[in-house]
């Protein structure tokens, strides 16, 4: 945990036990139900231990006005490969896509704006995990299938504040003391 935590920077998104650390503030956030991984995996619910950089920022503009000057917008057709065996493995993708994969544009708002990491990507290891995204919550420490939630506000508040190549710090921390893990 020292070797991730070491030269970190008030710019960094750095995993704490009390939510994420960013600027100054500490945003109450979720995680993969299935805890903290070293071993990420694809369908484990894990939210992979590392340092990863925000490569990108996706946004619904019939929902939002654009968060960021470098947010892309998401279409009906645009999708999210998570299929091992597929060579777009944890690329985006647009329909018609008949391998396994995952809609960008929701009914609920949880993909109304979403940040993309660069964890497994863009060279992408088969069954490693895909589509770990920053996003909105469902409730609050309600469980992700791997990503890190936040509420709507403060996911806002970061899209103003997070520039391509943002790090985020996740360390291996004790799952039971993370925010955001499972039946809390």
């Amino acid at each position: 945990m020292a070797d991730l935590l070491r030269g970190t920077r008030p710019e960094d998104m750095v995993l704490t036990p009390r939510g994420v650390r960013f600027q100054g503030r500490t945003l109450p956030c979720s995680i993969g139900k299935g805890g903290l991984s070293n071993h990420k995996v694809e369908g484990d619910g894990a939210t992979p231990v590392g340092c990863h950089r925000i490569v990108g920022v996706l946004y619904r503009p019939d929902r939002l006005s654009r968060p960021a000057p470098w947010a892309e917008m998401i279409g009906p057709r645009d999708l999210w490969s998570d299929d091992t065996d597929d060579a777009a493995y944890n690329h985006h993708v647009r329909a018609p896509y008949t391998k396994s994969h995952e809609a960008l544009r929701r009914a609920d708002p949880l993909y109304d704006l979403v940040f993309i990491t660069d964890w497994n990507w863009p060279k992408a290891t088969p069954g490693r995990g895909s589509a770990i995204f920053i996003h909105q919550w469902r409730r609050p420490r309600f469980g992700t299938e791997g990503c890190i939630a936040f509420s709507r506000s403060d996911l806002l508040w970061l899209a103003r504040r997070v520039t391509i190549g943002t790090r985020l710090i996740v360390p291996p921390l004790a799952s039971k003391t993370v925010a955001g893990t499972p039946g809390q």
